[in-house]
């Protein structure tokens, strides 16, 4: 059995836990949430079952720090976009972004199971207060709406576009974008 191993203890467990959630996620994949087991992702992983049990209780356990992840990583890709730019261009980059991350993870059952997690809400709040400041930063630039606070503009641009999940096509998701950019339009 391969062992992994870095310059620090630190680097090592990192190596370790990475290698864990991707070799889970893959094997999640390829076989189903169900057929899975800690000693298959051990062995796959190249790691003794005792060591896996150190980091992790179950594959549940697992999961749900795969997609603690992935969601880390959404939002830190949300969050570099458009940072050379402001107003109204920014937002509609991290919109249409957001909405291309629902619409590539549709008819994706493991996504779906994950998202009905309570380690999401954090992550809510997160993207929600990150949308809100955008369209502040907006707002102030002119433009948008003043009449509804930045929050529940935030909430209405995150609830519909999870609607990109749904659409058939990248094409529809930028339509369904400029709908929702349509609705932070100050009234006539």
């Amino acid at each position: 059995m391969p062992r992994l191993w870095d310059d620090t203890i630190e680097a090592h467990r990192r190596t370790v836990r990475d290698t864990t959630l991707d070799t889970a996620a893959a094997l999640v994949a390829e076989h189903g949430l169900t057929s899975v087991t800690m000693s298959r992702i051990a062995e796959q992983a190249g790691i003794a079952r005792a060591t896996l049990y150190r980091y992790f209780s179950d594959v549940e356990s697992i999961m749900v720090a795969w997609h603690e992840r992935q969601v880390d990583r959404h939002l830190s890709h949300l969050a570099e976009i458009g940072t050379g730019t402001g107003g109204r261009e920014r937002l509609a980059e991290v919109l249409t972004a957001y909405g291309l991350i629902q619409f590539e993870h549709r008819d994706n059952p493991l996504a779906a199971l994950l998202h009905q997690g309570d380690h999401l809400a954090g992550a809510r709040r997160r993207l929600t207060g990150f949308v809100e400041s955008v369209i502040a930063e907006s707002a102030a630039a002119g433009g948008l709406r003043d009449d509804v606070p930045p929050g529940e503009l935030a909430g209405y641009c995150l609830h519909a576009l999870t609607a990109a999940g749904d659409l058939p096509s990248e094409t529809a998701v930028r339509r369904l974008v400029n709908v929702t950019l349509t609705g932070l339009r100050p009234p006539a």
